[in-house]
This record gives C-alpha cells, structure tokens and sequence, in this order.
C-alpha cells in the first residue's frame, strides 16, 4: 500500500472532488494569527514606509486585507524590485524574513531602488500552517492567467502597472520535514495519484529559472547565505528533491510554465529561496536571517551588475 493510500482524506487513485475538498478544509485549525504576527508588524513598519492594500481574501467568516510595503519617493528611473514571502502560508521564515528585511534593511536602498514587498501572500494558509488556499489550491501553482487561486490573482492585479519594469524578483520559501509526511502526500491523494518519497535536503537552496538562468546572480547569493547557515548539499544522484543541482546549493525549474510566483514578472534577475528550518543546525533567528541575506545579496548584485 502507497503513503497516499493511508491518508485520511479521500479514495486511494481517485481525485477529490468538491466533497473531499470540503471535508480537508473541515480539518484545517487556525493555528496562530495574521492579525498578531504580521499585521501588527506591518502597522509598525507604516512610519517609516507607504503601506498599501492590494485586496482582501475571505473564506466562510475569515477575512484577510492583503498587504504590501514600498520604500518612499519612488523614482521611474531607479530599477524596481519585487520581494514576495508567505505563497505557502505554512513556510514561516518567508514571512517573517521579508518582514524582517524591511525593518532592517530597506531603508539604505532608499534613492537606489524602487522596492515592493509582499511579505505574506497567503494569511490563510499562514494561520493553518499549510501549503494551500482554502479551496486545496497550492498557490504557487497558480501564477497564471486566468488564476484559480485569488491569492495569487490578486497579487498579478496589483503588480501589473510594474510588470515590465521588475529587474529582481525574489520569492521566499522553505522545505520542511512536513512536505514528506503531509503535503505531499496530500497533494498526491488529491490528484489521486501514488506519494513518492523525494527526501528532504538538509541546508539552504535556490531554484533558478530554467528558462532564463542566472548562474553568477545565484551564486551571489548562495554565498552571501553560506555565511548565516548551510547550503544543501546534493543527493546521491546528483538532485536536490529530484532535480539536477546545476550549482553548489542551486536547481532549476521552469518559472512560467509551473505557475510560480517567481515567474510572475519579467524581471531579469529571478530566484525562489528554500530554507530548512527543520535542520538541527539551524534556528528560527538563521532561518529568518538567511532570508534577510539572500534578499539583500539579490539587490545588491543587481546594482553591481
């Protein structure tokens, strides 16, 4: 018998439909707030930069206003730069390190850059500690048009003055011992199909796109990361989670043809960071400042460049 078949939702080799889908949501608990953890830092964060919000989510009595935060006096002739965090609620340093950058950093690319940040994308997901929307939809799947995720819509509405002008693009994420034993076998009992164990890597990675590479902007900031935590190292076969390591700590899909967040513009210069908090050899504090140091590594070999 698969893993998929033991999972409680649904029939083994069978899709959901809009039954099972119901009954997985019924199962999700709000797990820690929104309002507490990022609101409240973003309010904090309004005296020092324009706030702004792009939309609001709601699923049965929940409803979430969805933030961004730009540096002031944004100049046409300075190069834009997007930082998204939270596509996957459940990926925690991805919140709180974008959030964390801009309290700390943001402010010495005043007058360098004209910077967006979208710090937690999915609050639903957030509070529930899990990879998808409440409709069972995973997000960063879904930067495409039209969306059948109105997280990610509502993000590809706000950013589309900007689309054209994006130079970096950095997307916030992490892999975690919980992908192995609930979200992908969630995802394969979904589609109806068999779980297939890849493993975790332990340390930090990047996932470059296959269709437009950057290797030097990549290994910026692996190296710039190396000096906070550790980068991943490849598997026997050569692969991080199945895919061939191109670079120390770096493998590649395809951006736009996947749906991801990263792809969503037509920057230049486009990375999706993956953190291990579940290393015993990283802390919540190394995982939020990997983060930190890969963003401003990213912006950094942009302006050198």
């Amino acid at each position: 018998m698969s893993i998929a078949a033991s999972y409680p939702v649904g029939t083994p080799g069978k899709a959901w439909g809009d039954s099972e889908k119901s009954e997985w949501r019924s199962r999700q608990r709000k797990l820690r707030s929104y309002a507490d953890d990022v609101l409240s830092v973003v309010e904090r964060l309004r005296d020092r930069f324009d706030v702004q919000q792009y939309g609001e989510i709601g699923y049965d009595d929940a409803h979430y206003p969805l933030m961004a935060i730009r540096n002031r006096d944004w100049n046409e002739a300075l190069p834009y730069v997007l930082v998204t965090g939270g596509v996957h609620g459940y990926e925690t340093s991805g919140v709180h390190g974008a959030l964390q950058f801009v309290a700390e950093h943001a402010e010495r690319y005043a007058g360098r850059v004209n910077l967006l940040v979208a710090a937690c994308v999915s609050p639903w997901a957030y509070e529930r500690i899990h990879r998808w929307n409440a409709n069972a939809i995973d997000p960063n799947r879904a930067f495409r048009e039209p969306s059948p995720a109105a997280e990610s819509a509502a993000l590809m509405r706000f950013t589309l003055p900007w689309r054209d002008r994006f130079v970096v693009h950095i997307d916030l994420h992490e892999t975690t011992d919980s992908d192995e034993t609930e979200f992908r076998p969630a995802l394969a009992a979904r589609d109806g199909k068999a779980f297939e164990p890849e493993g975790i890597p332990d340390g930090f990675y990047l996932v470059d796109d296959s269709e437009n590479p950057q290797p030097a902007f990549q290994s910026a900031i692996i190296t710039a990361v190396a000096q906070v935590t550790h980068i991943a190292p490849a598997d026997g076969k050569g692969e991080i989670i199945g895919s061939t390591v191109v670079a120390p700590g770096v493998i590649e899909y395809p951006f736009k043809r996947l749906g991801l967040c990263a792809g969503m513009t037509h920057a230049r210069y486009t990375t999706t960071t993956e953190v291990y908090p579940d290393s015993p050899r990283a802390t919540p504090e190394q995982c939020n400042a990997a983060q930190v140091a890969a963003v401003s590594a990213a912006i950094d070999f942009m302006l050198a460049a």
